[in-house]
């Protein structure tokens, strides 16, 4: 199901007129380790990588972290997010439900899937009891039994009245700061080593959303067969932190 024909301009930009500290302000407030949503309960495979010896080192985390980003996120969730965001700018729920079921076929391992669902249900949740947010007009989307963390972000983003880039370099954070705050734990990192990760690790978000959103949608998805196993394995780990 390709994507419908729009001015792609019209929704990277979408409120981007508006620089009023409340756009940061929602923004923030969806990329707070604050919301409910139980994201830093999962490693995403981190703590099996650790486990395997994989990451021992500041640079080791960062290699894990960027090739994630670059290899799966862009090509599949930050991809993705620009389709959905898309759908709602165009009022089209039944491409906004074609790309979260998409999405949620693309996770390799059940823990990968259980992160998944278990946030975006989370989200939904706490969605639709916000108050001055109406979701009247999204009860199909509200209504799905199984709702990728991805499409719930970016209806919350899109009933934020935040622009598209924005949507994603909050997304991108999600995961930085959840894999550096896991990281710390494990590998572990110093707090100083961490919050450098932190600046080394988002200074090429923008070249990445730049990228994730020049993608066909035949050319979405990918495999990292380490991040699988990793994820896979970690159901069975003997010793654990984080949630499988």
């Amino acid at each position: 199901m390709p994507t419908n024909t729009v001015n792609i301009k019209q929704v990277v930009n979408k409120s981007a007129h508006k620089s009023q500290p409340i756009q940061l302000n929602r923004l923030l407030q969806l990329c707070s380790a604050n919301l409910p949503v139980g994201g830093f309960s999962f490693s995403q495979g981190l703590e099996y990588a650790v486990e395997m010896g994989w990451l021992t080192s500041p640079e080791t985390t960062a290699s894990w972290v960027t090739i994630n980003l670059e290899e799966s996120i862009a090509k599949t969730d930050l991809a993705i997010l620009k389709r959905l965001f898309i759908a709602l700018h165009n009022n089209d729920l039944d491409q906004f439900n074609y790309w979260n079921t998409h999405l949620i076929a693309c996770r390799e391992s059940h823990e990968l899937l259980l992160a998944d669902l278990a946030m975006g249900k989370a989200l939904i949740r706490l969605l639709k009891q916000l108050n001055n947010i109406d979701v009247s007009a999204y009860q199909s989307v509200i209504a799905l039994t199984e709702i990728s963390f991805v499409s719930a972000f970016a209806l919350t983003a899109y009933l934020f009245q935040l622009d598209l880039v924005s949507a994603q370099s909050g997304y991108c954070w999600t995961y930085i700061d959840n894999q550096v705050a896991a990281a710390t734990k494990l590998v572990p990192l110093g707090q100083t080593q961490a919050q450098n990760l932190l600046f080394e690790l988002t200074e090429n978000t923008q070249l990445i959303i730049e990228k994730s959103n020049q993608i066909n949608d035949e050319d979405i998805g990918t495999s990292l067969p380490h991040l699988a196993m990793a994820s896979a394995w970690h159901e069975t780990q003997y010793s654990r932190l984080f949630r499988s």
